[in-house]
């Protein structure tokens, strides 16, 4: 499996505005941490069971991590760096991943260690045609009365196959060693 990490804080990079919701009654975030039976809500978990474990996983009660937003899609537009694959499909998720602890949020060094962490233990697991990445980005955090700048993972997490069922078989094993993994790290 391939996995990498970047920092994306740029001026023009994706930042995140928590909470968000889309105009016009549009999807909207769901506090799944605090509300686990919301999850009902999240759209794409409904459509990809793979991607709502995994969500439930990362929103549980004991764990120090939670969602902010998600998204599945699968496509037969393949980036140079992704042929080594040999394949003509992928299957894609992200997951926006917060720290639950207010602290943390706010600490760079937090978010950077968890990114190169997760990605050093994806690129000891199984030899598969599937592939992770763990950017840190901003986020603006609405707090009461005051916006806070902080920061958020967003953990994309593709497969590759010959037709868009195989590739999606290997994404939900490449969801589900990421899964795995941050288990693992969080056990440290």
């Amino acid at each position: 499996m391939e996995a990498d990490f970047a920092v994306e804080l740029g001026v023009d990079d994706e930042t995140l505005e928590l909470p968000w919701a889309a105009a016009d009654g549009g999807p909207c975030y769901y506090d799944l941490k605090r509300e686990p039976a919301l999850l009902l809500q999240v759209e794409e978990a409904s459509r990809v069971p793979e991607l709502a474990e995994f969500l439930a996983v990362m929103n549980s009660p004991a764990g120090i991590l939670e969602t902010a937003k998600c998204d599945t899609w699968s496509s037969t537009e393949i980036n140079p760096e992704e042929e080594i694959f040999g394949a003509a499909y992928k299957f894609g998720s992200y997951v926006d991943i917060l720290f639950s602890e207010k602290t943390a949020r706010f600490s760079f060094p937090e978010h950077e260690h968890f990114a190169k962490r997760i990605t050093q233990l994806l690129k000891r697991v199984p030899e598969i045609p599937a592939a992770a990445e763990s950017l840190v980005r901003r986020c603006f955090y609405h707090m009461a009365e005051e916006t806070k700048d902080g920061f958020y993972i967003t953990l994309y997490v593709f497969g590759y196959g010959d037709d868009e069922a195989q590739a999606r078989q290997r994404w939900a094993i490449a969801l589900k060693l990421a899964e795995n993994a941050v288990r693992q790290m969080l056990l440290m």
